[in-house]
């Protein structure tokens, strides 16, 4: 009896072992899952988070593609502009070579007012709106752009180009250097500066824009440093054959000049303008005013084919009232880049203002 009683506790004991394995594998097997059913649940405890998620990053994906926009401020105010836009019409003498360094494509241009060594004159994909004083604007809205920019010679199109094309941005970088302007000085360094880096940010050229600004500021600095303060200058415009007064404050190219560097003018006269080839002054009141420095502008060597114009170095050379003025005797002139007239960049006059530096530094 004791033997049965002894052999039933053994049952007894085994079968309470096996239980207690058997939790103990349910319990290990539960853990080891749980990780697992808790992310599955938190995946799908918020489908629209999730939808909305997802449809942000489509949305990201898709303004990422087209290029976005970017606020420019041009003379009217602010300007939504399409980044990298596709068909620009460039009419901004000022911003030509830019674009062009840039290797940015164009769809029309006013190529008579252009640098005939411009890659857009030579291109045939590339329409000619004309010059300014009769442009076939009918050109700009059949070439469809998404950017016109405006700028020098056609700014007083604006109206009337943005009427014609309605859907495109349009951008006015003008800037105002004329008799009228109370600050011819600031408004050239300023507005050259200002449009490289709208351009910049349009087209992503920002570092490639920073650059070019850093040059500017670092050319205006070297010219003013080399300048001594006392040498008196006079700047003209050759044009014609013909030697025209490019006054201090307003003349043509050079005026701002004489406030941006504080030149001391050889000859200042009374209701000066900015007109193209100067004001009429005469040879002989040029040689009066004796200036230690002469700067030229050749008008002709932008506009005019080589056998059609006399060198402007020729005109002042041959001209025998100047012969005996301290500038000439010196040889102490410095002419603008054969293409300013037509090329008023921010590399023209970086190129300009280092020009002068080195002149007046020697």
């Amino acid at each position: 009896m004791k033997k049965l009683n002894l052999v039933r506790l053994t049952a007894v004991i085994v079968m309470l072992a096996l239980m207690l394995a058997a939790c103990g594998n349910s319990s290990t097997t539960q853990e080891v899952e749980s990780p697992a059913v808790t992310e599955e649940a938190q995946e799908t405890e918020n489908p629209e988070e999730t939808d909305e998620k997802e449809g942000a990053e489509s949305a990201e994906t898709e303004e990422t593609s087209a290029g976005g926009t970017v606020e420019i401020t041009d003379i009217h105010g602010t300007v939504e502009v399409p980044v990298n836009p596709q068909r620009v019409v460039a009419l901004d003498n000022r911003t030509f070579e830019t674009l062009s360094d840039w290797g940015i494509e164009l769809v029309a241009v006013p190529k008579a007012v252009m640098p005939a060594d411009s890659p857009y004159v030579s291109d045939e994909t590339v329409a000619d709106i004309g010059n300014h004083r009769e442009p076939n604007l009918e050109i700009i809205a059949a070439a469809d752009p998404e950017l016109v920019i405006i700028g020098q010679r056609f700014a007083s199109f604006d109206e009337e180009i943005r009427a014609m094309v309605p859907n495109a941005a349009v951008i006015n970088l003008n800037f105002d250097v004329s008799e009228e302007a109370e600050t011819p000085d600031e408004n050239l360094v300023n507005g050259l500066k200002n449009s490289t880096i709208a351009l910049g940010q349009i087209f992503e050229k920002n570092e490639e824009a920073e650059n070019l600004v850093a040059d500017f500021d670092k050319a205006i600095e070297d010219a003013k440093a080399a300048y001594d303060g006392e040498a008196t200058v006079m700047s003209v415009v050759v044009s014609g054959g013909e030697i025209g007064f490019s006054a201090p404050r307003t003349g043509r190219v050079w005026g701002p000049m004489y406030e941006i560097f504080g030149w001391i003018p050889a000859l200042s006269v009374a209701d000066a303008t900015s007109d193209h080839q100067g004001d009429d002054v005469s040879v002989e009141a040029i040689a009066q005013s004796n200036p230690d420095w002469l700067f030229v502008l050749d008008r002709d060597a932008a506009t005019a084919a080589e056998e059609e114009s006399t060198p402007a170095k020729d005109v002042i050379d041959n001209a025998p009232a100047l012969q005996n003025v301290t500038a000439v005797t010196t040889e102490q002139i410095v002419y603008a880049p054969a293409d300013t007239y037509t090329n008023e960049s921010i590399q023209t006059y970086i190129e300009l203002f280092n020009d002068i530096a080195v002149a007046l530094a020697k």
